[in-house]
């Protein structure tokens, strides 16, 4: 159908919402795309694509603690290797952006850049701001996944992009939840208030501050506090949890590839980041009818929550105020139920089909 073909990049595939979308995304365009490429350094994940995908993979994969600008690097030095031979490509970039943009400008070749999160984190810094915009206005198109995070675009940046929102698979989702899988932790006799939070143990996520609310909590509530993720911070996570007796309260575990029956027995589920694009992991609580508690952080939770209509906001880090709220939800369970069938009627924005067209169509005006 198309003569240009299509590089997805994104360097390194972990285990979060931004990879969740990547084989959504890449696998939809592959049915509607004849010359799809992924170029990654994560041979292991090629199992999550369709079959036909081609790829472009660096010579060794790397492991999970080797530093992300290693991986850069090595998968740019690969996608401009291939760039002289094959110049008639548009690149769909989902990480690394900055980098990529700068290859594809020298390389003549059109790009799209799917922004994963605000820029909130590194916003205050003057040189990087500037440096960000200069670079990322060069893109060809630029793609966000939360209105909130459009507006912020065009407030600190000066720039018109495109919103598009997650593609939510809520049939899928639903299935998966009904698999069977143990959780020793979660299988309390006593009544006790389960708890659950995923997401890579970094500092942007900021699990520090669920810990703190642990320490608090214990002395109020019977509860057990689950953390699925892997990171640069789980030492230090660690170090707190022991330091604070907090063993019998709290466990991490590592991603899982089915996260949907853990959800399922949840009663809270809380994201703690100080800053997110349009996190993935609320969109499947909602469907799974779980209470979400979530910071206001910018940008999508306000969006997925409808502003607290559909779940509980809190201020970025305060865990004093998190711990009021799971306790006053522990008193009167019922008063909070409205919120999570509000949030679960409003999901129909984040429609799977309707989003994956989207992005088909705004990549074959680049493709022809």
């Amino acid at each position: 159908m198309n003569k240009k073909k299509l590089i997805i990049f994104m360097p390194f595939i972990g285990g979060g919402g931004v990879e969740k979308n990547l084989f959504l995304i890449s696998n939809y365009l592959h049915n509607k795309i004849n010359n799809l490429i992924v170029c990654t350094s994560s041979r292991s994940k090629r199992g999550k694509f369709n079959n036909k995908i081609n790829f472009l993979f660096t010579k060794k994969e790397f492991s999970e603690e080797t530093n992300i600008r290693i991986k850069y690097l090595f998968c740019l030095l690969v996608l401009f290797k291939y760039l002289i031979k094959n110049r008639n490509c548009v690149v769909l970039s989902f990480q690394a952006n900055i980098y990529c943009i700068i290859i594809c400008k020298i390389m003549g070749v059109k790009i799209i850049v799917r922004s994963n999160s605000s820029p909130s984190g590194w916003y205050h810094n003057f040189l990087k701001k500037n440096i960000y915009r200069m670079i990322i206005s060069l893109a060809d198109e630029v793609i966000v996944n939360s209105l909130d995070f459009k507006k912020q675009m065009k407030n600190r940046f000066k720039l018109n992009v495109k919103c598009i929102f997650n593609p939510l698979n809520k049939k899928e989702i639903i299935k998966n939840s009904k698999e069977t899988l143990s959780e020793e932790f979660f299988n309390v006799k006593k009544k006790c208030l389960k708890i659950l939070n995923m997401g890579r143990l970094t500092e942007q996520k900021d699990q520090i501050t669920l810990l703190r609310t642990a320490k608090m909590l214990k002395q109020k509530l019977n509860f057990r506090l689950l953390i699925f993720g892997r990171g640069i911070e789980k030492i230090k996570l660690q170090k707190f949890i022991s330091k604070n007796n907090l063993k019998k309260y709290v466990k991490l575990r590592d991603f899982v590839d089915n996260p949907h029956p853990i959800i399922k027995k949840t009663d809270i589920f809380i994201l703690s980041s100080k800053y997110e694009g349009l996190p993935n992991v609320l969109l499947e609580a909602a469907t799974l009818k779980k209470l979400i508690f979530s910071t206001n952080c910018p940008t999508g939770p306000r969006e997925i929550l409808s502003n607290g209509k559909g779940g509980v906001l809190f201020k970025v880090g305060d865990y004093k105020e998190l711990v009021k709220k799971i306790y006053s939800f522990s008193k009167n369970r019922n008063k909070f139920k409205s919120k999570v069938i509000y949030a679960y009627n409003h999901l129909d924005r984040y429609d799977f089909d309707k989003n994956l067209n989207k992005y088909f169509l705004t990549i074959k005006s680049y493709l022809s």
